[in-house]
């Protein structure tokens, strides 16, 4: 199973690094940044899971960034401040964050809560499929980003053609939904369907099944409904 990507946002490094350390540890991976400006555009490249984000930044403020996030993208964010009055974190939550920490904090306590968010998000969305981007889709350690038209499983990166990639992307998009040989030809081949297509069809789901490394009898990822079609489920 791939790792759940975590985007730690705080402009004294130290704190960065120690959160880091311990969310490492526990096994996910980890984006450290130090400038709010660069975290939209990271949310753009990749699929993160959950956001702990610190309030007091230069150049874009927590609470500020933390709304524009909210604009665009539906994950967890803890947000981190050393105030703790409780107008504070109040402000914090109607801005948009999921819960609040104030500095200094046990590190052991905030890896529980981000384990508590991601078990309250993954429940609220348990198709393990992306919404943020729609763009980047995410299956059970498969991810497929359109935008840099790349397939990796568990992180290693997978070699497709134009056709496999196209296959791949309009099924994950479409998940539970059977697309029939005929429909899968004249839409990634944009030509009319010929009886001879379902062998092309055919070929392409047996080579991108080896490429991921399906087994055809009891495939993860692309199944054949006999007699109607292809499908990848939730």
């Amino acid at each position: 199973m791939s790792k759940l990507k975590i985007l730690v946002v705080d402009d004294e490094k130290e704190i960065a690094d120690l959160v880091a350390i311990h969310l490492m540890n526990e096994n996910y991976d980890v984006i450290k940044l130090y400038d709010g400006e660069d975290v939209l555009k990271t949310l753009s490249h990749h699929v993160i899971s959950l956001i702990v984000l610190d309030i007091m930044m230069p150049n874009i403020d927590g609470l500020t960034l933390c709304r524009k996030i909210r604009e665009k993208h539906n994950i967890p964010i803890i947000m981190l401040s050393a105030k703790s009055m409780d107008m504070d974190k109040v402000i914090g939550l109607l801005n948009g964050a999921d819960d609040y920490m104030t500095k200094p904090f046990n590190p052991v306590e905030l890896t529980a809560r981000v384990k508590a968010q991601l078990r309250r998000f993954i429940n609220l969305n348990p198709n393990g499929i992306s919404h943020d981007n729609k763009d980047i889709i995410e299956v059970r350690g498969l991810t497929i980003d359109k935008h840099k038209h790349s397939v990796t499983l568990y992180d290693k990166e997978i070699s497709l053609t134009q056709r496999e990639f196209q296959i791949l992307y309009l099924l994950s998009s479409n998940p539970n939904r059977v697309y029939g040989s005929e429909e899968l030809f004249e839409t990634i081949w944009k030509d009319k369907y010929y009886e001879a297509a379902n062998n092309t069809i055919m070929v392409h789901i047996r080579h991108l099944r080896k490429k991921l490394g399906d087994n055809s009898r009891n495939p993860k990822f692309i199944k054949t409904v006999w007699g109607v079609g292809y499908k990848i489920e939730k």
